[in-house]
């Protein structure tokens, strides 16, 4: 479950870890526009806790159009900021201006199930 939240006066995306659950994490890092049609995996390759996907081993890489970052698993590392030759990779209060409906996307591929993520979308959600 996401919901949108408010800190220092800056609108930020909340992921709730699960229906049961009061923790609330916020979305650390997320992918943006420019991972579309690129999905270069660098970022993959140096993500020290596995938190970027769909991989190239995962059966969706080819049919998703980016990654995505787990907001559940991310450790906020920033490792794959600068690891991402297109820089589509973003703090999610640095998001750029003209991208942040990304931040949602992000939580969304997490948060919905796959039907509903692709009625939102328009291209498919995770798959378990």
């Amino acid at each position: 479950m996401k919901s949108c939240g408010e800190e220092d006066g800056e609108q930020l995306w909340l992921w709730q870890i699960s229906e049961d659950s009061k923790e609330v994490k916020r979305m650390a890092y997320i992918i943006a526009e420019p991972c579309i049609g690129t999905k270069d995996t660098a970022c993959v390759d140096v993500c020290p806790v596995d938190c970027i996907h769909p991989t190239k081993e995962e059966s969706q890489f080819e049919e998703v159009d980016q990654l995505y970052i787990d907001p559940e698993t991310c450790i906020d590392c920033a490792a794959c900021e600068p690891a991402c030759p297109v820089e589509a990779i973003f703090a999610e209060d640095e998001t750029p201006e003209q991208w942040t409906n990304y931040i949602e996307k992000n939580a969304d591929w997490y948060a919905l199930p796959p039907d509903e993520f692709e009625a939102k979308w328009g291209v498919p959600g995770k798959k378990e």
